[in-house]
């Protein structure tokens, strides 16, 4: 059981030069978690491919509809006390912090692509590599 950022989401829906990995990751661990935030997130990251028309609206909503579907069961609300006592000792946004709160409630570990968080936080954010190493 892991916990993923919307970074991560978004390179196993979006072809990248890291799809390879976030699919190597899924089949390593099929049980990743996430806040709800990852929903805003990830429909924001979509917009940007819509917009630039790199990716069709019915290719979105079905890349939505399969996220959804992965994350059924696994989306977790954090308290907002643990989130903002992360950002009080960190350098990191009230959104990345809520990943790491998830992580440590489920103590597990947080895979990411964010250099901040995976600076900031050492001890529960791992990066692609790190987690295959």
């Amino acid at each position: 059981m892991i916990v993923v950022d919307t970074n991560i989401i978004s390179y196993f829906y979006i072809s990248g030069e890291r799809s390879n990995q976030a699919e190597q990751l899924l089949i390593a661990d099929p049980h990743w978690n996430a806040p709800t935030l990852w929903r805003s997130e990830f429909r924001n990251v979509l917009s940007q491919y819509l917009r630039k028309e790199i990716l069709t609206f019915d290719e979105i909503l079905l890349i939505i509809q399969q996220a959804e579907k992965l994350l059924t069961d696994n989306e977790f609300e954090i308290p907002s006390a643990q989130i903002m006592q992360l950002v009080n000792s960190s350098n990191c946004s009230a959104y990345d912090c809520e990943f790491v709160a998830l992580a440590q409630y489920l103590n597990v570990p947080l895979i990411t692509a964010d250099k901040k968080i995976l600076r900031e936080f050492p001890n529960i954010a791992k990066s692609l590599d790190a987690y295959f190493a």
